[in-house]
C-alpha cells in the first residue's frame, strides 16, 4: 500500500490563477493539484492536496496527518506568518514537513520574511511556483527514503 504525504494550502490559495498576470501565477489550484497528485504517484505514494481558509481546519489536519501521512508540505499562506496553533501541530507531527511558498516571501514585504512554520519545517521552497510545489514532493519522498536506510 502507498504512503501518503499531505499538502496542506492556507487561505485564498484556492484562488491560484484567477489573476494572470498576479504573484501566483496563471495556473488554478485544481490543475496544481493535479500536477502535484501525478508526480506523488510517480513515486508511488498517494497525496491529500487540500485547501482551506480557515486555521482551525488547518489544525485539524495536520493533528490528521499524524495518524495517516508519512510527510507534509504546507503553504500556510497569510497564516505563515501569525500561526502558533498551526506551528504547535507541526511541532508534533514526526515525519518531515516542507514549508512552500509560491512566491520568494523574501522579495516581498517585511512581514512576510519571518515565518512560523519554518521553525518546524525540515526545509523550505520558496519562489519557485509551481515547480517548487512539485520539487517539494520529491523533497518529501527523498527524506522518507534517507530514513529508511
Amino acid at each position: 500500500m502507498s504512503q501518503q504525504i499531505y499538502f496542506l494550502n492556507g487561505p485564498n490559495a484556492n484562488l491560484y490563477g484567477l489573476d494572470k498576470n498576479g504573484t501566483y501565477g496563471s495556473d488554478s489550484f485544481a490543475s496544481i493539484g493535479e500536477r502535484c497528485r501525478q508526480r506523488a504517484e510517480s513515486h508511488g505514494m498517494m497525496l491529500q492536496f487540500r485547501q482551506s481558509n480557515h486555521e482551525g481546519v488547518l489544525v485539524d489536519w495536520l493533528q490528521e496527518a499524524r495518524q495517516n501521512a508519512a510527510g507534509v508540505i504546507i503553504n500556510a499562506a497569510g497564516l505563515t506568518y501569525s500561526s502558533v496553533p498551526i506551528l504547535d501541530a507541526l511541532l508534533m507531527f514526526d515525519g518531515p514537513i516542507i514549508e512552500t511558498h509560491m512566491s520568494n516571501i523574501w522579495k516581498r514585504e517585511p512581514f512576510r520574511h519571518h515565518s512560523m512554520v519554518s521553525k518546524a519545517a525540515t526545509g523550505v521552497i520558496a519562489g519557485l511556483g509551481v515547480i517548487g510545489y512539485e520539487l517539494a514532493i520529491d523533497a518529501v519522498v527523498n527524506l522518507l527514503e534517507s530514513r529508511a536506510v
